[in-house]
């Protein structure tokens, strides 16, 4: 067999693939042609718009125009799609998991359906699309009904009423992730790059899920998977796809950075992403890569960083839910069949009459008809708050307004002897969702400072359950350790601080060595006060137990908390949203609203104090999206 034979079995091979659309031509051209690809990250269920947003941070919040919305983000890549002649619509993951309540509620079908009408084509797969496990994930690929108790659950395939096909028709697109390897086949979970044919040339897009997943993501959500280091996996691909005759090549990463100047204009690169997770995976990446398409960290960047020859190559990404498009033009030599150019630009998906794109009206009947299932649930008020809580950190201590709120809950839900007897609670940061708990009235007309089941869910939309554990004080004194980057185990890049209940104090010095950071721990139950840790950072009663009630994210390790993995006579308890339900009901009127700091066991002062004044917390951009 000659190797012109062989090149071209080999390309009709890949044509013939699952993930392969041929559709535009089998003609190779003489001259350079051009290649739209448009993308999005961390979409996030966005149906609807998730409010204003401006091109930079220069332009007032007044004359920011609202953006997104599935309808508005499928009118922007139409017109897109209209303005060349060739194009292909892609993702760079979280698509699905924290969604919004439209779309949670019925298992996320709703973001599928809209994304599928949208036109996405490829993306790869976040971290979030394994909230739920691998199974999920793949019946949300492939289609089917969700199975609860061996049924049919009522809340899967409402096609009937919204508009889409019953049962649920599954991701026209393909999700793609060459890194994630299933521990029992040592394949891929879901196929590793997509190939599309343009006037006979072949573009591949490799799919890659941040290798940082298991630590964000509940452990049972990955069992039995192997996520490898991102840049290696690509590099490994390139042979492969040159055999077939590939040679332009997209990378589609579900990991970013961040811009580390003032403007962070959507279509700049201040410090270039300097130190970041992205720059570091492209500082490797074989020269034979013409772009990399990012996200995870809800940042929008157009930027251009070295690659493992030092070549610069273009980097893009979104600040997530829609508000933004990338749109990428790629010039391709038909005889060398690589990109010799890129030209990208980071588009704002303005809903402004002024914009001239009109919201496509078959995806605002299926958005619509999911709206009108869920408005009775989401518009029930909940109880009221005396002001506005933010999912921001308020201080240079990183205390969190609206993890105060869900911490106390969880410690109320589970404070009984037969739910738990927990006399402490713990919440994640990055749990607690964007924008915290708003003061002001929501479309759905509850009148401010109520809080509707619909804003609930939006902070809190994971689904997670409590569990109750028994820890030492030397347990509760390394966790707050392991909160630190690269203490005890943390990761390297990220601090995190954990959330506590109301009548938990403690006092950090980040000027101090790993495992000497926390001091001045103490515990008010109401009536008296206990020293845990005293104020040179020893552990008073070592061995002495208390009962601590965390989410099931963070009990099985999540976030980088080891620590709770030792915690004995665990007992499972209600779904995360259902304790703050029940608490904020003690706060619906004619009761008085929930004020933050008034809980009578924190006696007036912050829950988490730090030595020094610096008033920035550290690794509060990072909230684990």
């Amino acid at each position: 067999m000659n190797n012109s034979f062989k090149l071209a079995l080999i390309a009709a091979l890949v044509c013939a693939g699952a993930v392969t659309a041929c559709g535009d031509s089998d003609t190779v051209l003489a001259d350079p042609f051009t290649v739209r690809v448009i993308g999005l990250n961390d979409y996030h269920g966005n149906l609807e718009s998730p409010g204003t947003y401006g091109s930079n941070t220069s332009i007032l919040a007044a004359n920011r125009p609202a953006v997104g919305g599935a309808d508005i983000l499928a009118a922007y890549v139409a017109k897109l799609k209209k303005e060349v002649p060739h194009a292909v619509v892609v993702g760079a993951g979280d698509l699905i998991g924290a969604t919004p309540l439209v779309s949670s509620l019925f298992f996320d079908e709703p973001s599928v359906e809209t994304l599928n009408r949208i036109g996405l084509e490829f993306s790869s797969v976040g971290n979030h699309e394994f909230d739920k496990g691998s199974t999920e994930l793949l019946r949300l690929q492939n289609g089917g009904c969700k199975q609860t108790a061996g049924a049919n659950d009522p809340n899967s395939c409402k096609g009937a009423t919204v508009g889409t096909p019953v049962p649920f028709e599954g991701a026209k697109f393909k999700w793609l992730s060459a890194n994630v390897i299933s521990t029992s086949t040592g394949k891929p979970l879901l196929p590793a790059y997509g190939v599309k044919e343009i006037n006979g040339v072949k573009v591949a897009f490799i799919g890659m899920t941040l290798q940082a997943t298991p630590g964000i993501v509940t452990p049972t959500g990955v069992a039995g998977l192997e996520f490898r280091e991102e840049a290696a996996t690509v590099n490994a691909l390139i042979p492969e796809l040159r055999a077939a005759g590939i040679e332009s090549i997209v990378v589609l990463v579900h990991q970013g950075g961040f811009q580390t100047g003032s403007l962070s204009d959507i279509n700049a690169c201040e410090g270039n992403l300097a130190g970041s997770d992205i720059a570091a995976i492209v500082s490797r990446l074989d020269d034979a890569v013409d772009l990399v398409i990012s996200g995870h960290t809800h940042a929008a960047y157009n930027c251009q960083l070295p690659n493992l020859k030092g070549r610069k190559i273009p980097v893009t990404s979104t600040p997530a839910f829609g508000r933004v498009l990338t749109s990428v033009d790629l010039t391709i030599n038909p005889t060398t069949r690589d990109v010799s150019a890129v030209s990208a630009t980071n588009v704002l998906t303005s809903r402004a009459a002024d914009a001239g794109v009109v919201a496509d009206a078959t995806v605002t009947k299926i958005v619509d008809g999911y709206k009108a299932l869920v408005s009775p649930i989401a518009s029930q008020v909940l109880g009221g708050i005396s002001t506005a809580l933010s999912n921001a950190r308020s201080d240079g201590a990183c205390n969190m307004p609206a993890g105060d709120l869900i911490a106390d809950s969880q410690l109320q839900a589970t404070k009984p002897a037969s739910f738990g007897g927990a006399v402490l609670a713990f919440m994640n940061g990055g749990g607690v969702r964007s924008p915290g708990f708003t003061f002001a009235s929501s479309s759905a007309g509850e009148g401010d400072g109520n809080v509707t089941y619909g804003e609930a869910f939006t902070v809190q939309p994971f689904g997670n359950s409590l569990v109750t554990m028994t820890l030492t004080t030397t347990d509760i004194k390394d966790f707050l350790e392991e909160q630190f980057a690269g203490c005890k185990g943390q990761g390297a890049a990220t601090t995190r601080f954990a959330l506590p209940s109301a009548g938990f104090k403690y006092t950090w010095d980040g000027a101090q060595a790993c495992g000497a950071r926390i001091s001045n721990v103490t515990l008010n139950n109401g009536s008296t006060t206990e020293t845990l840790v005293d104020a040179t950072g020893t552990v008073q009663n070592p061995t002495k137990t208390y009962r601590v009630t965390v989410n099931n994210f963070m009990a099985d390790g999540g976030d980088g908390y080891s620590t709770l993995k030792k915690g004995t006579n665990r007992l499972g308890g209600a779904q995360d949203i259902d304790a703050l339900t029940a608490y904020l009901a003690g706060f619906k009127a004619p009761k008085s609203a929930y004020t933050l700091g008034s809980n009578p066991a924190d006696a007036g002062s912050k829950r988490i104090n730090r030595v020094g004044t610096s008033t920035t917390c550290p690794g509060a951009a990072n909230t684990n999206p």
